[in-house]
């Protein structure tokens, strides 16, 4: 991006003049096309902006506290040239795209790079894709609401795509083929994060149903940073020097390095921090819709039952602060082995999260690891968000936008018959004889049911049930289950009760 200055041989603090963008509006970005873009930035007080775009200008004036915002025109897909802002200084941003334009977020798996997927060198290899467009938010956690945001705009090539978030490349490529138009990708992740991190905090604070989580996370916080656990920590950090000079001693890698208890509980105790540094730089880019992957570190038992307010809650928040209902979806939780924590209350939130309008899912439940928290088969992860995009947002005719989902159940004598959306091509069990499903009566107690597959709907029995009351489907964190439509896509795991 070319910057002319008109004010020389002044200090940079005493530059009040001169025209900022956020980094975001940089060399290689895409703007929405099809509508009036959001374009902002700062000046001096009572500054003139002049936009240019394809030809065609807009005004804009800076305020008293020197901020400036302006629409630019709707723009067709495809190559737009250059953008140039004027005022007392100029930018000139080049190789404009216009396009669809998808904001990803969450925690690693979503950070998770093309280069750490599966069949890298082959991805590598075909990613002479130069309309997909991947800008990666690099602003840190911060206590209050950020502006400029740093980051750059990266043209999709087989040496660039290794760095891409692999869940929103492999979701933009096939929206690429399919629209013929060009695609920007919007990364703004962090692993290991929190939900919570990602809301604003006084959002947050105003819902009642969060109010005991906030008393479990600063009891949680309390433990981590008691003189006991700094005590613990420090004992294991004397060992640790010891261990990691005689391995270095020996020529051999060195033993994993204790971690802080301070440093983790003000990672898990950021409420609003990400928030503020990583999105509020972001408001109001102009975007097409959202994705997001995240959930691993909201799991554990005392947690997990509150992501069921708190991820609509960063949806609708999300939506109010963009000032329009953008489509929004996300990957559930696919299959791990991961003991201590509850994997099956989080994928019931995301599916409960589907009652707002406009979202979507993409069911992962036979696409996990059983070893590996982060999967590396996210070709599959953003295939299946994409099906649901181009057929749900989209228009676009595909086999099917979502795996089968729980549309209601009946109890006949001895049976109880699960009724499913989604059903496309008809529901089928894939690999062998149906599996997954567990049923129980009002004693509470569950049993493995037998299944069959009739139309749209599963019916179950057991012997050991007379009077069934309730029917699970694959409630595990690592479950075997094997339900999906014609179009290959796995059901969600689900529940009827709510004991």
């Amino acid at each position: 991006m070319k910057r002319v200055l008109c004010l020389l041989a002044l200090p940079f603090s005493f530059l009040r003049a001169d025209v900022t963008l956020p980094a975001i509006f940089s060399d290689h970005m895409v703007l929405q096309q099809g509508t009036e873009a959001a374009i902002w930035g700062w000046a001096e007080p009572g500054e003139k902006i002049t936009l240019t775009v394809a030809g065609q200008t807009r005004e804009a004036t800076a305020g008293k506290d020197g901020s400036w915002s302006a629409r630019l025109p709707k723009l067709p897909p495809g190559p737009v040239g250059t953008l140039t802002v004027a005022g007392a200084t100029t930018h000139t941003i080049e190789d404009v795209l216009a396009g669809e334009v998808w904001l990803g977020s969450g925690q690693s798996n979503m950070a998770m790079t093309v280069s750490a997927a599966k069949d890298y060198e082959a991805e590598q290899a075909k990613a002479n894709l130069p309309q997909i467009r991947h800008f990666r938010e690099n602003s840190a956690s911060s206590p209050t609401p950020q502006r400029i945001g740093k980051g750059e705009w990266v043209v999709c090539a087989p040496d660039t795509v290794g760095r891409f978030s692999a869940a929103l490349f492999f979701f933009g490529r096939p929206l690429h083929r399919a629209l013929q138009e060009p695609v920007g990708l919007i990364n703004s992740s962090v692993g290991g994060t929190p939900i919570e991190a990602w809301i604003d905090a006084d959002t947050q604070r105003s819902v009642p149903e969060l109010k005991p989580f906030f008393d479990v996370a600063a009891a949680a916080t309390q433990r981590m940073t008691s003189p006991e656990a700094i005590s613990q920590y420090e004992k294991q950090l004397a060992a640790w020097e010891k261990r990691a000079a005689a391995a270095k001693k020996a020529k051999q890698p060195a033993p994993k390095k204790p971690r802080d208890p301070r440093e983790v509980a003000a990672r898990k105790a950021d409420i609003g921090g990400l928030f503020n540094g990583k999105i509020a730089p972001l408001i109001p880019y102009t975007i097409a819709g959202a994705l997001w992957y995240q959930g691993e570190a909201n799991s554990m038992p005392d947690k997990a039952p509150f992501y069921q307010y708190q991820l609509p809650l960063l949806v609708m928040d999300w939506r109010e602060r963009w000032g329009y209902d953008f489509p929004f979806a996300w990957a559930q939780l696919p299959n791990y082995n991961a003991p201590d924590r509850d994997w099956p209350t989080m994928r019931e939130a995301f599916l409960k999260t589907l009652s707002l309008p406009r979202t979507g899912m993409g069911i992962n439940i036979d696409i996990g690891d059983s070893s590996n928290i982060h999967p590396k088969n996210k070709q599959e992860v953003g295939r299946r968000l994409a099906l649901w995009a181009l057929g749900s947002i989209y228009g676009k005719e595909v086999p099917s936008t979502s795996g089968p989902l729980p549309a209601g159940h009946t109890v006949q004598g001895s049976e109880i018959i699960v009724k499913f959306d989604h059903a496309d091509g008809g529901l089928q069990a894939k690999d062998g004889p149906l599996t997954g499903f567990v049923i129980a009566d009002s004693s509470q107690k569950w049993h493995p049911a037998t299944a069959r597959i009739e139309g749209d709907s599963v019916i179950l029995s057991s012997p050991k049930v007379g009077h069934p009351a309730a029917v699970r489907y694959a409630w595990e964190n690592d479950p075997k289950c094997n339900l999906t439509n014609g179009a290959g896509l796995p059901a969600t795991p689900f529940r009827t009760d709510e004991w």
